[in-house]
C-alpha cells in the first residue's frame, strides 16, 4: 500500500510540475500584451476617428446642418469600434 501511494503522489507531482512548465512556456511577454492593447486601442479609435472626419465634411457642404452629421457618425463610430473591440476579444478568446 505504501509503495502505491508513493507512486500515485510521484505522479501527480510530475504532472502538476509539468502544467506548470507549460504555463511558463506559454505566458505572453510584455510586448506581446503591448502589441494586444495597441490592437484593441486602433479597432476602437479609427471608426471614431473617420465617423467624426465623415460627419464634419458632410456638415460642411451641407447648408442648415451645423453639427448633426457629425455627432450622429461620432457615435455610430463608437458603437462600430465597440463592436470591433468585443468580436477580437471574443476571437482571441
Amino acid at each position: 500500500m505504501p509503495e502505491e501511494r508513493q507512486h500515485r503522489l510521484r505522479k501527480d507531482v510530475e504532472r502538476e510540475a509539468e502544467r506548470m512548465k507549460k504555463a511558463e512556456r506559454e505566458r505572453s511577454s510584455l510586448l506581446a500584451q503591448t502589441a494586444y492593447l495597441g490592437s484593441i486601442a486602433v479597432l476602437f479609435v479609427l471608426p471614431v476617428l473617420a465617423g467624426g472626419y465623415l460627419g464634419s465634411w458632410l456638415d460642411d457642404r451641407i447648408e442648415g446642418y451645423s453639427v448633426r452629421w457629425t455627432v450622429s457618425l461620432l457615435l455610430l463610430g463608437v458603437i462600430v469600434g465597440l463592436a470591433n473591440v468585443y468580436l477580437f476579444i471574443r476571437e482571441r478568446e
